[in-house]
């Protein structure tokens, strides 16, 4: 066949094979306009990433996102996303991981070393710390600054909402803009 294959369907044999591999692992699947998400224990996550990647069957050799989110009032703090994709099939899946606020979840810079930067960033950000990352220092904001913007309780301000001072702000944010 010339040219390169694109399959229409989304990769639900991944999900067979993670359930075959690892028993038990495979905690939830959903899938969404045709694609699928697959919640993991973190502490499988190298173990079924590097399956992922060397199964000839699933050949998920390329890592395109990591990302951090951050929850209020629910039983876990944080969720992290891996975003796989084959070259060679041409799919996609996603891995999640579920963390509480003083986890910590293993690195993936052994099996993808591309995932240095976009760890350095979840963490950076959002707060999310990676066991065993070869450099895990802040990527985007200063080394000494203390709060994780992208969290659910940073104030648009610029700091955790329960220490804004009062007194009106200089420039709006967001909750300002009810009043113009």
């Amino acid at each position: 066949m010339e040219g390169p294959f694109i399959e229409p369907s989304p990769p639900r044999f991944a999900v067979d094979r993670l359930r075959e591999r690892f028993p038990g692992a495979v905690l939830e699947v959903a899938e969404f306009r045709g694609e699928i998400t697959v919640l993991v224990p973190k502490e499988g996550i190298v173990e079924i990433a590097r399956f992922l990647r060397d199964d000839p069957g699933s050949a998920f050799d390329m890592l395109t996102v990591v990302t951090g989110v951050h929850f209020l009032g629910r039983d876990y703090d944080f969720e992290v996303l891996y975003h796989l994709y084959s070259v060679q099939r041409n799919h996609r899946l996603r891995l999640k991981v579920r963390l509480r606020e003083n986890d910590t979840v293993d690195s993936v810079t052994p099996v993808w070393p591309g995932a240095n930067w976009p760890e350095r960033e979840a963490y950076d950000l959002v707060g999310v710390r990676f066991h065993g990352h070869p450099d895990l220092r802040r990527i985007i904001m200063p080394e000494d600054y203390p709060y994780h913007p992208l969290r659910r309780d940073f104030d648009v301000e610029g700091g955790p909402s329960e220490i804004r001072p009062g007194g009106r702000v200089a420039s709006p944010g967001f909750r300002d803009m009810e009043s113009v």
